[in-house]
């Protein structure tokens, strides 16, 4: 089904794999007569082509990029425009599109959700950008639609941003970065691996996107195969999918844990962009002759079943033939995983789910970027006609990806065919992403077509003894699970026939409604501001020598973003630095915020100029013990704050707040055995945040110790390899190492300066 090379690989023709050894050369000449050598065949990928065309360093190994477009939704963008701000902002030097998608039901919190969807309209229209109201599509889907074109680069604020198949590289990153670009800077990073992802045969019937994508996120991402790495999808089997098809497996890359994704393109995105209007975007894109790859997935089409991703992560893969076959050891299985997860703090089950020997759901959701295609809900609703899914718990919720797509499910009789059901259709919507919408009942188990199923993200509160959960699947799954009224079921078990649906997209929706300024910004427009939009609290810079308490440890093997700041109930608050700062580490480590602002009494003291240790005299004694072995440690220049260690944090979303709460809680530092992604590691670095990385193995500290860290800002600008550190215990100062990996020099000024905001401040 998948095989993963072990090392490298040539693609030659676009067709035949020869696995990097000692006769590559030679298979290469007797198939196109030429000698190539390593290096030349890795500038043939059409990722490196792309990278080149955006980079203005003129140094291939250490990129500096441009982007075409920057894209942001309303968790994100007042944030970023208020960084910008903040930083000098006169005009939105490329087309930014504001989309809102996450805050889109102002239900909770009174006017403060509508209050940033105003400050977004008036900042489009201050700066020159883009906005796209309320309910008209979510960010990827538009961005799809209107922003997408062959060899493009497009940056997000959001970890799903990927319109690879569209021939587009995208990334989702962190607002610090979107920030940048917003003030003409560029985004640094070494040129990345490329990994080749060959497709061959085609789809069996009832196999959907999501079940491919599940299989390729269960084959690589425990062992890192593709991580901060561009996901190259080669190969025949390409041509037997369709534009749709592409974009669901390509979305979901983003689990993978890689940097990027391309696509070859051919004529049926050529069709793409005729079908939206905009038929001067594609440009065909294909490897070269012979171009090397630094990996290569085989991804076997025709051997991939219907998949399921149980709780708590997508990679916990299985085949929904194999769930229904071993169910009790399966779901035995996954309960304990759970306990892992979940901290043991609330009880979990799901063999209580059993009923008859099967496996019942309370809950269907087909949604968003992923699952919220037109093609992936015309298959829901072939496979539900004529059936009911029943008037027990079992409910399904369907959310097409824009406006444009339901009014075509509309208008070809599908969205009829599915509220017959007993199926709900709502407006585009990402919140059962992220623990918006829909959260299930206490105990509850939900199948969904969207992005994830970390633990709480549905929306239940741990802290509140609340737990229930979710598992991923194909549209087309789901839909046969809906038509079987909540037991699972195999799609590969429906034995009608899909319809061909021809899509005609209504260009007309979004140009009676989305303003766009055409890139002219109006200086005369005053930004608008609700109550609840607050600007960044004063950052101070890193001090000469800094004392850190660990205010949490947490020993999961990974640490999702959503565990470091909660989404969902959060989200009316990512404009309010102090307010959504409350809400930092609440379901994994509760006490954190108190510990966190326990230690910063200290430093706020310091940025009164008053006398840190008076105001949290417990320091004395600390001090104390610090100035026997650095007696110059003292007044004027000492910082002090919090840390936390995590074994590998920031798995997931892009939300910058992962970072950022803990830095105006104080935080100095993280303190990691590896990072997750790419993105939160940049995050921590734009917000001041020390990257700190210890070696596995028994730490030299724990909760609540105190660290000392001599001399950090000379460290910091003397790029020293190793960072001398001291856990004070017993009266004592006992010396440890970390590193701080890989600093482009702007990233060590960052990190001097306090955070991106000071950087750049004028």
């Amino acid at each position: 089904m998948i095989q993963l090379l072990n090392g490298g690989a040539y693609l030659v023709n676009g067709t035949d794999i020869i696995p990097d050894s000692a006769s590559a050369a030679e298979e290469i000449k007797s198939k196109t007569g030429k000698v190539i050598s390593k290096e030349e065949a890795a500038k043939e990928t059409i990722a490196y082509g792309i990278l080149k065309e955006h980079n203005q360093s003129g140094n291939m190994e250490k990129l500096q990029i441009k982007f075409d477009q920057l894209c942001s939704h309303d968790i994100t963008f007042v944030g970023i425009i208020q960084t910008a701000r903040a930083s000098g902002l006169e005009k939105f030097p490329i087309p930014y599109v504001l989309t809102n998608c996450h805050n889109s039901l102002c239900a909770v919190g009174g006017t403060i959700n509508e209050d940033d969807h105003m400050f977004g309209l008036s900042a489009a229209k201050k700066y020159g950008g883009i906005y796209v109201p309320p309910h008209q599509a979510v960010i990827h889907q538009y961005a799809r639609e209107m922003m997408s074109g062959g060899g493009r680069m497009i940056l997000g604020s959001d970890s799903h941003t990927r319109y690879g198949a569209l021939g587009t590289m995208a990334m989702g990153e962190g607002g610090p970065e979107l920030v940048k670009q917003l003030l003409s800077q560029t985004y640094d990073i070494n040129m990345p691996g490329v990994i080749g992802i060959y497709l061959t045969g085609e789809p069996m019937k009832g196999v959907g996107p999501q079940d491919v994508a599940l299989a390729i996120i269960g084959a690589v991402f425990d062992n890192g195969y593709v991580k901060n790495k561009v996901m190259e999808f080669v190969g025949p089997g390409i041509s037997s999918l369709s534009a749709d098809f592409r974009i669901g497996i390509d979305v979901m890359t983003t689990e993978t844990t890689c940097l990027s994704s391309i696509w070859r393109t051919d004529d049926e995105i050529r069709e793409f962009f005729e079908i939206h209007g905009r038929a001067e975007a594609h440009k065909e894109l294909n490897p070269g002759e012979v171009a090397y790859y630094d990996g290569m997935v085989v991804v076997e089409l025709d051997k991939i079943k219907p998949m399921i991703a149980m709780p708590f992560h997508p990679s916990n893969v299985y085949t929904i033939e194999e769930v229904n076959a071993n169910l009790k050891d399966v779901l035995a299985e996954v309960e304990k995983r759970a306990m892992v997860s979940l901290d043991g703090a609330v009880e979990y089950s799901l063999q209580d789910k059993i009923r008859n020997g099967k496996l019942y759901v309370e809950q269907g959701i087909i949604a968003g970027c992923a699952g919220g295609g037109f093609e992936n809900i015309c298959a829901a609703a072939d496979i539900l006609k004529g059936k009911y899914i029943g008037a027990d718990e079992f409910t399904l919720s369907v959310y097409p990806s824009s406006t444009p797509i339901y009014m075509e499910l509309m208008k070809n009789g599908c969205a009829a065919t599915l509220l017959e059901t007993g199926a709900i259709l709502k407006t585009a919507f990402c919140g059962p992403c992220f623990g918006a919408g829909d959260t299930p009942s206490n105990n509850g188990f939900s199948i969904r077509h969207n992005t994830r199923n970390f633990p709480n993200r549905e929306g239940s509160k741990l802290q509140n003894g609340q737990i229930s959960s979710v598992a991923l699947m194909d549209a087309r799954s789901i839909a046969a699970t809906a038509a079987n009224k909540g037991y699972l079921t195999s799609a590969t078990e429906y034995d009608g026939t899909f319809g061909t649906y021809k899509y005609h997209f209504d260009a007309n929706i979004y140009a009676n409604r989305v303003f766009d300024s055409k890139g002219v910004a109006d200086t005369e427009v005053e930004v608008k501001l609700g109550p609840n939009i607050k600007d960044w609290p004063a950052m101070s810079a890193l001090p000469e020598n800094l004392l850190l308490q660990v205010v949490s440890e947490i020993h999961d093997p990974v640490t999702t973003t959503d565990e470091l700041i909660p989404s969902g109930e959060t989200s009316s608050y990512r404009s309010n630095p102090l307010g959504l700062a409350e809400f930092a580490l609440s379901r994994k480590d509760p006490k954190y915020v108190g510990r966190a602002k326990e230690i910063q009494i200290a430093q706020k003291a310091v940025m009164e100029g008053k006398c840190p240790l008076e105001a949290k005299p417990e320091l004395k004694e600390i001090m104390a013990v610090v100035q026997t072995k650095f007696p110059q440690a003292g007044e004027g220049n000492m910082g002090f704050g919090s840390t936390i260690f995590a074994v590998k944090p920031g798995d997931g979303s892009a939300r910058e707040q992962a970072a950022s709460c803990q830095k105006v809680l104080g935080g100095w530092a993280n303190i990691a055995n590896e990072y997750a992604t790419k993105r939160y590691r940049s995050n921590l670095i734009n917000w001041g945040m020390l990257p700190f990385i210890i070696e596995k193995g028994e730490l030299p500290f724990k909760n609540l110790d105190y660290l000392f860290f001599p001399q950090i800002r000379q460290a910091v600008e003397n790029k020293d390899s190793v960072i001398k550190a001291y856990a004070i215990k017993d009266g004592s100062l006992v010396e440890f190492e970390m590193t701080l990996g890989e600093l482009t020099d702007e990233e060590r000024q960052i990190i001097l300066k306090g955070c991106l905001i000071n950087y750049n401040r004028v």
